[in-house]
């Protein structure tokens, strides 16, 4: 007799944001859903990678249903502030760990951790049946919908699905890290008396706390006023040139005196060496620690600081995209083009990083939005695809690839199945 068969409505494999946000809508809908997570908890890029806030995008968005049951869920649980103009998506990370497992076992969507798919069954454009290892089992699931929603699109992978092939462009990935016992009434006000552009630092006092946020980049075409305080540090050889690419720092939501750093990017390494890509991580894991000696000696409030957390997972801008039945370009944003099926309005820049002087882009104040069939794979009928690996062009996905434009494209794709599941 053969293994007995899990079915399913919907399986989604991968529990970041975009995933989570799938799974939760489909369980409301009363479709049976699944959620596959190959770590042993959920959030990805937002917990594992510490990415932490959320960018405020376009406030007439669609598909907020999942990310309003976050908020709520995670003001119960202490886990998020509400920051200056209005952005909900300050979190804390660690505790969304908890969020995310609370709001879907209330949904009563099935999580299996430490499980990914390694084989599938299917023919023509329809896929039957995956099969996955998990815990020591290997588990066979029959399910009428499946989503990739992984980082990597492990899913698309193994079905060999066709993907976008502009890979000559490429933005640089980032490893986050926390700084703890940092005097952020001292920082506040030192960043207050020399940078008076609104756009880069801003502070504010909420439930009692200093939060505050401000930026550096390397970059010649704006002036930044932590420029001869990086310039410094950079002829004190306390700093390398490299660490000068990017800087940006933001306080935590419900963690008092503890400073998130968006930095540094991984250096440039050659795709075809196996070893490119972790020696990149391990040298960005040095600069962690220049970047930190770097605050402590230069930038008041840090004199007392240390390392707190360094992220288990890389920030990456950018992996493989699968091609979709329609396809996402730049001059779809560029034209505000109208779509029949929107699963998401926003207004987030094109915001396309570089790890060379003076040519990252940044193209702000246009609105657009993204069709259903760009999450619904080309070669499949019934696999849909959500998060950054969705069917976008390079420059595209520089706009649609942030954590609210995510979980709009999840919780787009449950609203469409549950209309369409038979």
């Amino acid at each position: 007799m053969g293994k007995e068969k899990y079915r399913y409505d919907v399986v989604v494999c991968g529990g970041g944001i975009a995933g989570i946000s799938c799974a939760y809508n489909c369980a409301k809908l009363d479709l049976k859903t699944l959620l596959l997570e190959k770590d042993c908890h959920l959030g990805g890029d937002i917990t594992s990678g510490l990415v932490i806030p959320v960018m405020k995008t376009d406030d007439n968005n669609i598909n907020n249903d999942f990310f309003n049951a976050l908020i709520k869920e995670s003001q119960n649980s202490d886990a998020q502030i509400t920051y200056g103009d209005n952005n909900r998506g300050w979190f804390n990370p660690v505790l969304l760990q908890n969020v995310f497992e609370k709001i879907l076992r209330q949904a009563k969507c099935d999580i299996l951790f430490e499980s990914e798919i390694t084989r599938a069954i299917f023919q023509k454009n329809n896929i039957n049946e995956v099969t996955v290892n998990t815990n020591m089992l290997s588990l066979p699931i029959v399910s009428k919908y499946y989503v990739d929603s992984t980082g990597d699109a492990s899913l698309s992978k193994i079905l060999n699905c066709e993907f976008w092939t502009d890979t000559e462009n490429f933005q640089p990935e980032s490893l986050r890290f926390f700084v703890s016992g940092v005097n952020l009434e001292n920082l506040s006000n030192f960043l207050l008396s020399i940078d008076s552009d609104k756009n880069v630092t801003t502070t504010y006092r909420i439930d009692g706390q200093i939060h505050l946020s401000t930026a550096y980049t390397w970059d010649t075409n704006k002036k930044w006023a932590l420029d001869p305080y990086f310039k410094a540090a950079l002829a004190d050889k306390v700093l390398k040139q490299s660490d000068l690419a990017y800087f940006q720092i933001f306080t935590v939501a419900k963690m008092p005196n503890t400073v998130a750093f968006n930095c540094p990017r991984l250096s440039d390494y050659n795709k075809n060496d196996v070893f490119g890509y972790t020696n990149a991580i391990i040298e960005a894991r040095e600069a962690i620690l220049r970047i930190h000696k770097f605050v402590k000696r230069y930038i008041k409030g840090f004199e007392n600081s240390y390392i707190s957390n360094i992220a288990s997972k890389v920030g990456k801008r950018q992996t493989k995209r699968v091609k979709c039945k329609y396809d996402y370009k730049i001059d779809d944003i560029l034209n505000s083009k109208i779509f029949e099926n929107p699963v998401l309005y926003s207004d987030y820049p094109i915001d396309i990083h570089s790890n060379k002087k003076n040519s990252s882009k940044l193209i702000s104040n246009i609105k657009y939005s993204l069709p259903i069939e760009s999450l619904m794979a080309k070669d499949f009928d019934n696999l849909f695809i959500a998060g950054k690996i969705a069917g976008t062009d390079f420059m595209s996905q520089g706009a649609l690839r942030v954590q609210s434009s995510c979980m709009s494209m999840g919780e787009g794709i449950a609203k469409y199945i549950k209309q369409n599941v038979k």
